[in-house]
């Protein structure tokens, strides 16, 4: 197999479905090995199976990015499975119940924080040391066009995605000079099971079917769809392989041209 990422290690988080899974695929398509972690065995089980059968070392690991621990025994797993690291897919993350900023507690923010941003600092720190050691990495964050914007009900999920596009860009300053690349995708709605979480949140708080308020999300795009994640895989390769060298401390809007910034 002759690939864009031959003989290179990637390890996705939340790799079991979803845009995770996809960039997976995307991946291992192109020649790269797989260390996929997930907080769901059976799902990380079933998809570590399918990938496999493209040809690629494919190793599972059931982790909580929350939990520095957990992070640890991830990442150390990984390299002892695997070897060093080449690419990391910051992809693992949850949606946010939708409410006025008034009515949320401390412990909302406190559960989409640990996940969203801070599960994205724990893997980040475990795994930047070997890239430092080789002076050669990829770094790939998964944040959000809510990490641009503000939206009306929706702070915590914002403020999560908001920094970790400010992460994207510290981290990416400081490891230049090893030539480590950090770079974010901030995709708008793309068709996975979070987003289905956050259509029926509308509905109940817009008092609308859920037909109506996918309909209404739409028109808010000039493509008038919402986007796939075999598409945000698309632009994860192109930033994880030779040909995004030089691109550093970037957060790509992919959005059909919902948000131009």
């Amino acid at each position: 197999m002759n690939g864009k990422l031959e003989n290179r290690n990637a390890l996705i988080t939340g790799g079991s479905r979803g845009i995770g899974k996809a960039i997976a695929f995307r991946f291992a398509e192109e020649g790269a090995n797989l260390f996929i972690c997930s907080r769901s065995a059976g799902q990380l089980e079933e998809t570590a199976k399918e990938l496999k059968k493209i040809g690629v070392k494919v190793v599972s690991h059931v982790a909580d990015v929350s939990v520095q621990d957990s992070v640890q025994a991830m990442v150390q797993y990984a390299l002892k499975e695997m070897g060093p690291i080449d690419i990391l897919v910051n992809n693992a993350g949850v949606g946010a119940k939708r409410r006025p900023f008034l009515e949320y507690s401390l412990e909302d923010f406190d559960q989409i924080l640990k996940t969203n941003l801070y599960g994205v600092f724990h893997v980040t720190q475990a795994v930047l040391p070997g890239m430092i050691a080789r002076k050669k990495g990829k770094v790939i964050n998964i944040a959000s066009t809510a990490g641009k914007w503000g939206t009306i009900n929706q702070s915590a999920y914002n403020i999560s995605k908001h920094g970790v596009v400010g992460l994207t860009r510290c981290v990416a300053l400081e490891m230049a000079p090893y030539n480590i690349y950090v770079n974010a995708i901030c995709p708008w709605i793309v068709e996975t099971d979070i987003i289905q979480y956050g259509i029926e949140q509308r509905s109940k708080t817009m008092g609308i079917s859920k037909e109506a308020v996918i309909e209404m999300l739409k028109k808010n795009s000039p493509l008038g769809r919402f986007l796939k994640p075999e598409e945000i895989a698309k632009f994860a390769l192109f930033l994880a392989s030779d040909d995004s060298d030089t691109m550093t401390a970037q957060s790509l809007s992919v959005c059909g041209g919902f948000l131009m910034i």
